[in-house]
């Protein structure tokens, strides 16, 4: 089977760029699953129920997050509700919200977990031990992890920490997609970051104006996205649902 990930998706616009361009990459790539990373899918930055929904009706099967995944109140009831918009598995257990979740398409499954990291990032629990909980869990051959973190080390670490055991660890979160997408160990598809869904003449999806005035006074700065040309980054993979092995990793930047 085929399965998309696209990188973080910056705003409303982008979120209507994707809904618009998503047909055809679905049967570009005869992709059977979908999963965007919508943690900074609203206006203002994090994820609303609207966003969510959004997303989630334009054709994605699975939403994740990271470390803005509650800057919304209005999420936390939502998270409640869902089992295929993600926030990191890595939070306490006491937290609203599922850090994975399980996709039945019949004689095969399809997992899909969310983990946070913590180099640079939130204090939470050790992303290794708690992707370890976690796999002990689940049956799925094919399993895709989204990997919200900062450090390029650490992504690198949970690759080959997961290689042969996993489908694909997926980084997320810089907005800056990297060209080291490998097979690791025959077995697993891997890429420190997909990259961003948002304008591509901006830092990170906000206006470059704002980010280099606030680089040169150190003043706070109202973060304001900007406007123009939008890009989608993102992987299509290949994957054997039989084996969970990936034959395949692609980037797609469009």
């Amino acid at each position: 089977m085929n399965i998309i990930f696209i990188g973080d998706v910056v705003g409303q616009k982008s979120c209507a760029n994707l809904r618009e361009k998503l047909p055809k990459l679905k049967k570009q790539y005869d992709a059977k699953l979908v999963i965007v990373n919508g943690e900074n899918s609203a206006d203002g930055n994090g994820i609303t129920p609207v966003t969510a929904k959004y997303l989630l009706d334009s054709g994605v099967d699975v939403v994740t997050t990271g470390n803005h995944c509650f800057r919304r109140k209005e999420m936390d009831a939502f998270y409640e509700e869902s089992d295929i918009v993600l926030r990191p598995a890595n939070y306490p257990d006491e937290v609203v919200g599922k850090g994975f979740t399980v996709l039945d398409f019949g004689s095969y499954s399809v997992a899909v977990i969310n983990l946070l990291g913590t180099v640079y990032m939130q204090n939470l629990e050790n992303p290794f031990y708690c992707v370890d909980r976690i796999l002990e869990k689940i049956s799925s051959k094919t399993i895709i992890v989204d990997f919200h973190a900062e450090a390029t080390s650490e992504k690198r670490a949970m690759g080959h920490y997961l290689a042969g055991r996993v489908s694909a660890v997926l980084g997320t979160h810089t907005h800056v997609q990297t060209a080291d997408e490998e097979i690791l160990g025959g077995h697993t598809g891997y890429i420190t970051d997909v990259g961003m869904t948002g304008v591509i003449d901006s830092v990170l999806g906000i206006r470059k104006d704002i980010i280099i005035n606030n680089m040169l006074t150190g003043y706070p700065q109202r973060y304001e996205y900007a406007q123009g040309e939008q890009i989608i980054c993102g992987v299509v993979m290949e994957i054997n649902e039989r084996t969970g092995v990936c034959s395949s990793i692609e980037r797609i930047r469009c």
